[in-house]
């Protein structure tokens, strides 16, 4: 395990631990200037970025633009990665131990529920080797029932909140909500960032927001902030939304709600990752990135595991720095484990339905 896992690294810029250059020290030099936008150093080094609304909307527009292009075809190139043998069944049980098993639906039972973290815990019965999932992600209504199904096992229990998934609701509403899924037990909560307040350019509005849902969470529960990349329309909306995020303390990143047509790609994930390890490069503050929506194979799973190891590095190679939202990816991952095992396809028979 990395040994960034289960604690942040705060690394100085431009130093290993070891006092050796490290290669993200050209991405502190390149960020410098937009992290302090001042000539005598403030009392924390993005003190001032957020100090007004001008203030942050420069920096964020400052934000150096997104070669699409460029971006598409690195993702694309990545995901040409052959990954066989040993390391194929390292990078199963890697992105298995990765993923948050989900239900989000209006018809989620609490029975549905237990059955979720049963399978979380123990994701095939048949074989005591397999990791159990990162977390089970629920409504807050049930995180009690979650919390119950997963004791005892080190699964963590994931919440959406702040009225999920459209985020349309006050802000009060929207804190009560993550109140009341911290106090039921959660572990982990996922916001919804105001989508049409940060298309309006009222980012600073979306910073205090996250700010007083960090604070809601209290000193326990970790913050994942989705964006629903697919409504933020631009990679440069992408690139500013994840820094705005991360300036307000986002413990994860999260690219979508998977509620909208288009959710996590190769292209938005990277761009999240290279996000990531810019903050850590300038900030030493280490944030964790979270696709959702649309991965729903092995294949595409290790193509994603490609891009983290390329772009952001082994330390975030763990499930304390980066998941999977998925409900169905977990069959395909168990079946092409089984299959790697045995030399026998054994098929969707042979895991439990979600």
């Amino acid at each position: 395990m990395p040994s960034g896992a289960g604690q942040y690294r705060t690394v100085p810029v431009g130093a290993r631990e070891d006092g050796r250059p490290t290669l993200y020290s050209r991405y502190a030099r390149r960020y410098a200037r937009l992290v302090t936008m001042s000539t005598t150093a403030p009392a924390h080094p993005l003190q001032d970025v957020t100090a007004s609304d001008g203030t942050l909307r420069r920096f964020l527009h400052g934000l150096p633009g997104v070669d699409a292009v460029g971006l598409e075809a690195r993702a694309a190139s990545l995901g040409t990665r052959s990954i066989k043998t040993t390391a194929k069944a390292y990078a199963l049980d890697l992105a298995i131990s990765m993923v948050d098993l989900t239900t989000l639906e209006g018809a989620d039972t609490p029975g549905k529920v237990r059955a979720l973290g049963a399978k979380a815990v123990r994701p095939d019965p048949t074989d005591r080797t397999t990791p159990s999932t990162a977390a089970v992600c629920v409504y807050p209504d049930l995180v009690a029932v979650a919390k119950e199904a997963v004791a005892g096992s080190g699964v963590k229990v994931a919440s959406v909140a702040t009225a999920f998934p459209a985020g349309r609701a006050a802000l009060s509403v929207k804190l009560a909500d993550v109140r009341e899924a911290v106090a039921a037990g959660a572990d982990e909560v996922d916001m919804v960032i105001d989508r049409g307040a940060f298309l309006a350019g009222r980012y600073l509005k979306v910073y205090d927001e996250i700010v007083a849902v960090k604070e809601a969470c209290g000193p326990h529960a970790r913050l994942k902030v989705i964006f629903e990349t697919g409504e933020l329309s631009t990679y440069d909306n992408i690139r500013r939304a994840s820094w705005l995020a991360m300036l307000a303390g986002a413990d994860f990143i999260k690219t979508s709600t998977g509620k909208v047509a288009v959710n996590a790609t190769p292209a938005n994930t990277l761009l999240m990752l290279e996000a990531v390890r810019d903050f850590r490069a300038a900030t030493g503050v280490q944030v964790g990135v979270k696709p959702a929506g649309g991965i729903r194979t092995a294949k595409d799973a290790i193509k994603f595991l490609v891009l983290v190891n390329e772009t952001a590095g082994a330390d975030w190679l763990d499930p304390h720095w980066f998941r999977f939202g998925a409900s169905s990816l977990l069959n395909d991952l168990l079946m092409q484990r089984q299959k790697l095992a045995t030399g026998r396809y054994s098929g969707p028979d042979y895991v439990t339905v979600d």
